[in-house]
């Protein structure tokens, strides 16, 4: 595994706004307190997420680009690009890989952060199908369409984007999670990037010990000593 000193961007995929902050603020907070670059790449807007069914959906969007911004902010990232698919219907199609190829190549990364594309019954809210179809399309980014020269041609043709290898993947919510990062100092960042997404979790009034929750138990599943907190991810060598 990469250590941090050896990378310099790092590009996280999600599906949704909020989805890297559950999964990955306080291990993003770290990232960027080291000098890392953290880009983050939305595939959709959010608009079919959501509590309140008086807003419209263009409404919507715009409130959870503004509140992903927000949330950026408080873990240190100012780089934050959509992909503006529907909230909801994402399938890992040749389209969204060559829309990931080509942000891939212009960031550039040593590491890619994303959903993993395995269901988790211990966790089947992280499983949203969206979820899965973003980190399958994420991985046949990585590997083979990325590196290749010859897949997707009119992004180098067209646009001047070069092949790039990515050499290491880091699967949120993976069922098979082998790699821990200790964020207990980062917590509270964690959670203000949370309560950013107010669409999201302005009516959780337990978030704070609901996420406390998870990343005890992780930390216990590493045989960490009580009072540490975790994010854990599947680690995948790429090169």
């Amino acid at each position: 595994m990469l250590d941090d000193a050896e990378v310099r961007r790092i590009l996280v995929i999600t599906a949704h706004p909020d989805d890297v902050d559950f999964g990955a603020a306080g291990t993003v907070a770290g990232w960027t307190d080291r000098g890392i670059e953290v880009t983050y790449c939305v595939v959709t807007d959010g608009d079919a997420g959501g509590r309140d069914m008086d807003i419209t959906p263009a409404d919507l969007v715009v409130a959870r680009r503004a509140e992903q911004l927000a949330a950026a902010k408080c873990v240190g990232v100012s780089d934050v690009r959509y992909l503006g698919y529907a909230d909801g219907t994402v399938e890992p199609t040749l389209a969204l890989r060559k829309d990931l190829t080509r942000v891939i190549r212009q960031v550039r990364p040593d590491r890619l952060l994303c959903q993993s594309p395995d269901r988790n019954y211990a966790r089947i809210g992280a499983s949203h199908p969206d979820h899965r179809a973003v980190g399958s399309a994420a991985i046949d980014a990585v590997y083979p369409d990325a590196r290749n020269p010859f897949a997707f041609p009119e992004l180098l043709t067209e646009e001047g984007l070069t092949a790039w290898t990515v050499p290491e993947v880091w699967l949120m919510a993976s069922p098979q999670a082998d790699h821990c990062v200790d964020v207990t100092d980062n917590f509270d960042r964690k959670i203000a990037a949370l309560r950013a997404h107010n669409t999201q979790t302005g009516h959780m009034t337990d978030l704070e010990d609901r996420i406390r929750g998870w990343l005890t138990h992780a930390a216990a599943q590493a045989g960490w000593p009580a009072g540490r907190l975790a994010e854990a991810f599947q680690v995948l060598q790429t090169p």
